[in-house]
């Protein structure tokens, strides 16, 4: 079945909205795509500008977590401003600063300019992500948003694949500040594709004002809606692992396990492609199984990928031993993150925008402890990685088997 075939035996889409939904999975594909794109096609060149900008690991390290940062506090922001003045105007804006930082970031001469010039460009891409899962939810409700969530997985999944092949073929012709030039004309292209082709999709009489009170009364009910929080927790907890792989794999596979840029490029692609597939076979099951049993099997999948790279890097064995538990936990989000998203958003149609940002908030905010907290078990091993993988994951299992109502 094609994209557009699929797209059109969704059920639970407005009529109004059918023509034209291949349409919509590609840019909002584009739009979510922004965090993985923006963090994996500069993981090539890591070790290579530690050396170029007289850095440490650490700090460089850095300037992942400042985009994680900044891709909380844009959509913080973001998510509610576009529950008031529709989607279109701060999409647009977002993506015009995205472009600007992206340029900066290319001619950042020192570390310190590239960590601010890489929050800069993370408000800017927040723009991008909060909202293409506000669009999603303006659009669909029940097994219908799920499966399309799941479609989504389509792009957001050749991101991952595409990412890091793309940046160490850059490398092969120029120096790691071409990433961020061709960062700047995917973001330009997709500022212009948004302009044209993306219309409004919250209408005037589903718009809310945005005043602080109602903003913060909002937020403080979705904190204390249990199944939000829980499902939030349980897909922002495993986004602490995968930013943890993010963080400590271009230093763990190419120093420790002596991987060239392409070969962990490839690696990193083959990954992705586990994303893809296993986010195809989600779309095409929902409805046989629950949303929350998929969700259930896809933690659990995780938690033995976790397990494995853990007992195989403590244990010092072979990259073909590491690689298959690797391969089995980044999959696993492909069908963890749609389940998860729908969830999460399903009881809150009229907040989207603001569920959409806290959603996403807890997600990066824990993505960035994650971060930091494998540079800070060093680099000569790839043991510091594995624990905070296990350990974010296996949090993740607990929050949702203790924090949902089970229904």
């Amino acid at each position: 079945m094609s994209t557009t075939e699929q797209v059109q035996a969704v059920e639970g889409v407005r009529p109004s909205k059918q023509r034209g939904l291949a349409r919509y999975v590609l840019i909002l594909g584009g739009l979510s795509a922004f965090g993985p794109l923006s963090i994996d096609m500069y993981l090539p060149a890591l070790p290579v500008m530690t050396s170029e900008l007289g850095t440490s690991d650490a700090t460089l390290q850095l300037t992942l977590s400042a985009f994680i940062v900044g891709l909380a506090i844009g959509q913080i922001v973001i998510g509610p401003l576009s529950d008031a003045i529709g989607r279109r105007k701060p999409l647009i804006a977002g993506l015009a600063i995205y472009v600007v930082a992206s340029v900066l970031c290319a001619l950042s001469p020192t570390a310190e300019l590239l960590i601010a010039s890489r929050a800069l460009q993370a408000v800017g891409a927040a723009a991008g992500i909060v909202i293409a899962r506000a669009t999603v939810r303006d659009l669909f409700s029940g097994i219908a948003m799920t499966r399309f969530f799941s479609m989504l997985m389509l792009v957001n999944g050749l991101a991952p694949i595409l990412a890091p092949i793309v940046g160490g073929q850059v490398l092969n012709f120029t120096s790691w500040r071409g990433v961020f030039v061709v960062l700047t004309v995917f973001g330009a292209l997709l500022m212009t594709v948004a302009a044209l082709f993306l219309p409004e999709p919250l209408p005037m009489e589903h718009r809310r004002p945005a005043r602080f009170g109602p903003i913060m009364r909002t937020y403080g009910g979705l904190l204390r809606d249990r199944n939000f929080v829980g499902y939030a927790l349980a897909s922002g907890l495993l986004f602490g692992a995968v930013f943890a792989y993010i963080a400590g794999s271009s230093f763990a596979l190419q120093d420790v396990y002596q991987l060239s840029p392409q070969q962990y490029s490839l690696v990193f692609g083959l990954n992705g492609i586990g994303i893809v597939a296993l986010g195809q076979v989600n779309g095409r099951i929902v409805g046989r199984f629950s949303e929350r049993a998929l969700l259930r099997f896809g933690l659990g999948l995780a938690s033995v990928g976790a397990l494995g790279i853990l007992l195989a890097t403590s244990l010092h064995l072979s990259l073909a031993v590491v690689l298959p538990p690797l391969f089995l936990l980044v999959s696993s989000i492909g069908l963890i993150m749609p389940n998860a998203t729908s969830l999460a958003m399903a009881e809150h149609p009229r907040t989207a925008g603001s569920a959409s940002a806290l959603l996403g908030v807890l997600q990066f905010l824990v993505g960035g402890l994650a971060t930091p907290l494998v540079g800070l078990g060093g680099q000569g091993s790839a043991v510091p990685m594995a624990v905070v993988m296990a350990g974010f994951t296996l949090a993740a299992l607990v929050a949702f088997l203790t924090l949902p109502n089970r229904r």
